[in-house]
């Protein structure tokens, strides 16, 4: 349900100028790594992609290469962080920078365990001024380096927080350090209480909240994310005068009809909607190259079971790469072959 809204959507036309992140792919935990963003990127050229959260000290002390490195295809992308610590987080800032992202983004909405063990996610809706604090450090670290802009995805509030009261104040307080765009994910967190799954899904959704923000803070680019799953539904919330929509689980599950038609519906491009089996076809090499330096298929396919969701051999499909692709010697033709199920007329 999309609120009480009265507006009609509004259609991308053509030659008009939109925001980068007009439509993005949110990042998601143990789901949007190199290899989902790049089938991703098979689908839609114009949708901005973000990475899973990494940790300040990770990007620090940890194996940079393998946390930071992607394909040159997936551009734009965006990197997200998580930490508290401004120093560390404006030092993650300049090693991150090196590698090209067209965005780093700052995790103030994330409620599991592990953020909350570490001070930093959700958490930090309760102290805008630290927030304010290490973005202020962040964007003086990225203009250093001459790195990419400095973002913010939030929730709405925490727990006990009203957020028609608090949302307000962390958008002035941390748009007052310099940042210019926000993600709020439509749901307050609750950190007691709720699993992090559970706060995906039960605390309810406002968005004439975030319309109102928007209406309130013009200056500000804000983008509405939660429970978005339809390209139509992304179009009602553009229509209610927010400048972007990022999807979630909807374009994991459903890759297809989140992003075959993003280009065309969302960003007005004349051109075709990209065909699941085309772009099947385009991620084998890059398959093919990430078998050669180890990696193996399974880490590859379980971000393509949905390639085909709604088609007659959809569940073949799924089975066919589930049940195989972690032998060892699985390849590209198990994909070829698991493509034989399926029709090529979509049901």
């Amino acid at each position: 349900m999309l609120g009480d809204m009265t507006a009609q959507p509004a259609n991308a036309v053509k030659g008009q100028i939109f925001s980068p992140r007009r439509y993005s792919v949110a990042p998601m935990m143990d789901w949007t790594d190199r290899h989902c963003r790049y089938l991703h990127r098979r689908l839609s050229r114009r949708t901005r992609l973000y990475t899973e959260m990494v940790t300040a000290p990770a990007v620090l002390f940890g194996p940079k290469e393998r946390l930071l490195a992607f394909d040159p295809v997936e551009h734009p992308v965006a990197l997200q962080l998580g930490g508290s610590a401004p120093d560390e987080l404006a030092e993650a800032v300049k090693i991150a920078a090196s590698y090209g992202f067209d965005e780093i983004n700052l995790n103030v909405g994330c409620p599991s365990d592990r953020v909350q063990s570490g001070a930093f996610g959700a958490c930090l809706m309760k102290t805008p001024e630290l927030v304010a604090e290490c973005c202020a450090a962040m964007i003086a670290a990225s203009r250093e380096v001459g790195g990419p802009e400095i973002t913010v995805k939030s929730r709405i509030g925490v727990d006990e927080q009203e957020p028609r009261e608090i949302l307000p104040l962390f958008l002035a307080a941390v748009a007052e350090a310099g940042v210019r765009s926000f993600t709020i994910h439509a749901r307050k967190a609750w950190l007691e209480g709720l699993s992090p799954k559970e706060n995906r899904d039960i605390p309810p959704l406002d968005y004439p909240l975030v319309y109102e923000m928007k209406a309130a803070r013009p200056d500000l680019e804000i983008i509405l994310n939660g429970g978005v799953g339809s390209i139509a539904e992304a179009q009602a919330h553009l229509g209610m005068g927010v400048d972007g929509v990022m999807v979630g689980r909807a374009a994991y599950h459903e890759p297809v009809g989140l992003l075959a038609s993003a280009d065309r519906e969302i960003f007005g491009e004349e051109r075709p909607d990209k065909d699941p089996f085309e772009a099947i076809e385009d991620i084998l090499p890059y398959i093919e190259r990430q078998l050669a330096q180890g990696v193996r298929l399974n880490q590859i396919t379980r971000h393509m079971l949905g390639m085909f969701a709604g088609r007659p051999g959809a569940r073949r499909w799924r089975r066919a790469l589930s049940e195989h692709a972690h032998r060892p010697s699985a390849g590209p033709e198990l994909i070829r072959e698991a493509m034989g199920h399926l029709s090529q007329t979509a049901a």
